[in-house]
């Protein structure tokens, strides 16, 4: 039961992120500029730890289409997916709906 309301804080969480990231930046602000706002040498670190790390075809086909995405679409996504995490771990059978034997 804890874990629904951990999901519900974690999915309003980010979707306060969200909004709040399209109200204060422009709504069309890639990922990797706003990145590059905080500080200009991350995402080269970045890109150059998970060159070590990963093959390249990880960071070109999962990691760069997410920099091209607008700033908010990554904490909206992350809290519809903790919304349905919240809603499917509540849906479960309960102790008061179990059958007695």
């Amino acid at each position: 039961m804890i874990s629904v309301r951990v999901f519900a804080v974690l999915s309003a969480t980010c979707l306060v992120a969200a909004f709040a990231l399209a109200s204060i930046l422009p709504p069309d602000l890639p990922l990797a500029a706003a990145i590059t706002l905080l500080d200009h040498r991350l995402l080269y670190q970045v890109q150059q730890s998970a060159a070590r790390m990963l093959p390249v075809s990880a960071w070109n086909w999962g990691v760069v289409p997410l920099l091209m995405r607008p700033v908010w679409l990554l904490p909206a996504s992350f809290g519809i997916i903790f919304a349905g995490v919240a809603v499917t771990t509540s849906s479960g059978p309960s102790r008061s709906h179990r059958r007695r034997s």
